[in-house]
């Protein structure tokens, strides 16, 4: 391996990469400006569904009879300016959203008209709820008078429906709550005496601790599809890109031997995938300020920074997918013909930055010996512990461990498949698998000969 020559060859392999838009774009510019971009759009949109959901007004069918006791939660029903009860009228009161239009300015509303069949509409997105209001029929309840059960009707899988019964239950709570108060004092019963137990919650973390949790739960997937993506385009264009170009012939004529060539080309993927994720792990760190902080503005439950001590952690897993993505893709794509063909071959590569999905996000679960040895999901679990200020060391260099051994091992593979010839040549018709299958792996076929190896030595 001549050294002199990989540095001539890796640095025309950079000069041609940055004269070519498509890498320039996937490699240097997306990492930049797509993150800033896909955390603004994301949290945007989550606060406009959220939004949505506050300021539709939600259609509500009331069934049964009401107790005079408990007359004052249906007026409670009817004041809700987020509730509409069907087939009743409501004093103007400014609300405006919902079936009931803009803001009503004359003194009565008309009443919307119960539908026929209520669970029918239910069911058909007419009604969002419908609440059954009954006497209990069984039980030391139904002997207790002016006791009332309520049960609300809906449908889980729409998120209007969903939300009815949030507010729904809501008012109800909120009535039994003031009706026993009410109750209590009539006896004569304080605080200490009707309160024999009680259930209170306290939030114990940090507003830094929760929005580190919501960090950990994206930043690493899209580190681990930034890489990739840098890694994309490049491995496709420097392989089967130059055999459709015809120059990867004219370029196994130059003075250069084979491996010095296969490793510049390496490096120089290697480099623009490290570039992809250090561009990345920057621009997550300047998307925190210009981005997250203005979209929680009003929310003091959420912190967003970025502990020192993660930001190498991300950077040195960055450069470790970069090797691993560079080597594994660039097999892949140098049996390919054709640049279509070479993104095509390449896919299952890049179909393992979907590992961290597939391994979850449960925010309690963390790097352990099992998970450091799965390639891809290890180092997404390691930078997600480090930007929740979580590091475990032997379990970090175990993670650099396993994927600087699948490199060195995809780098043995590439080895041997330069000792053939028709490879080389590009006269081999045929995918990596079927390859490693017939000359590699075969115990008896087709080997490379001795002036062959020698040769690409």
């Amino acid at each position: 391996m001549n050294l002199p020559e990989i540095r001539l060859l890796y640095l025309r392999e950079l000069r041609s990469a940055l004269r070519e838009r498509s890498i320039v774009v996937n490699g240097i510019l997306m990492p930049v400006f797509l993150y800033p971009v896909l955390l603004w759009v994301m949290f945007s949109a989550m606060m406009f569904v959220q939004g949505l959901n506050e300021g539709f007004t939600s259609r509500v069918v009331v069934e049964g009879r009401v107790p005079p006791a408990h007359a004052a939660l249906l007026d409670s029903l009817v004041a809700q300016r987020e509730i509409v009860v069907l087939g009743r009228e409501a004093e103007d009161d400014g609300r405006a959203g919902g079936e009931q239009g803009e803001a009503r300015d004359t003194a009565e509303a008309p009443p919307l008209p119960v539908p026929a069949d209520p669970v029918a509409s239910l069911k058909a997105g007419d009604v969002d709820a419908i609440v059954r209001f009954a006497a209990p029929d069984t039980g030391v309840a139904a002997t207790l008078p002016d006791n009332l059960q309520a049960t609300v009707l809906f449908d889980r899988s729409e998120s209007r429906s969903q939300t009815a019964r949030d507010r729904m239950e809501g008012v109800v709570s909120g009535h039994r709550g003031r009706w026993l108060d009410a109750h209590a004092e009539a006896v004569g019963l304080g605080d200490a005496e009707r309160t024999l137990w009680s259930v209170t919650s306290e939030n114990v973390s940090t507003e830094e601790e929760l929005g580190a949790m919501l960090l950990g739960m994206m930043l690493p997937l899209f580190l681990v599809i930034m890489v990739a993506l840098g890694c994309f385009v490049p491995s496709v264009d420097t392989t089967a890109g130059e055999r459709e170009r015809s120059t990867w012939e004219t370029l196994m004529t130059v003075a250069a031997s084979r491996s010095s060539v296969v490793t510049a080309k390496y490096l120089y993927v290697a480099t623009l995938g490290i570039l992809a994720g250090l561009l990345n792990v920057l621009a997550m760190f300047l998307s925190i300020g210009a981005v997250l902080r203005p979209l929680f503005a009003g929310n003091e439950a959420f912190s967003f920074s970025i502990p020192p001590l993660a930001l190498p952690v991300m950077a040195v897993g960055s450069v470790v997918l970069a090797l691993f993505f560079a080597a594994g893709m660039m097999i892949l794509a140098s049996f390919a013909r054709t640049f279509k063909d070479g993104q095509a071959m390449v896919q299952p590569v890049y179909f393992l930055t979907f590992l961290p999905i597939l391994l979850g996000q449960q925010t309690d679960l963390h790097l352990t010996p099992a998970i450091a040895s799965i390639p891809i999901a290890n180092v997404a679990m390691m930078v997600r512990d480090a930007l929740n200020g979580v590091f475990f060391w032997p379990l970090i260099a175990q993670t650099l461990a396993v994927n600087l051994a699948l490199v060195v091992l995809f780098l043995w593979v590439a080895r041997r498949v330069l000792a053939f010839e028709d490879f080389l040549m590009g006269s081999f018709d045929g995918s990596f698998w079927r390859f490693l299958r017939d000359r590699i792996l075969a115990r008896k076929g087709t080997r490379p000969t001795a002036a062959e190896a020698a040769r690409h030595a």
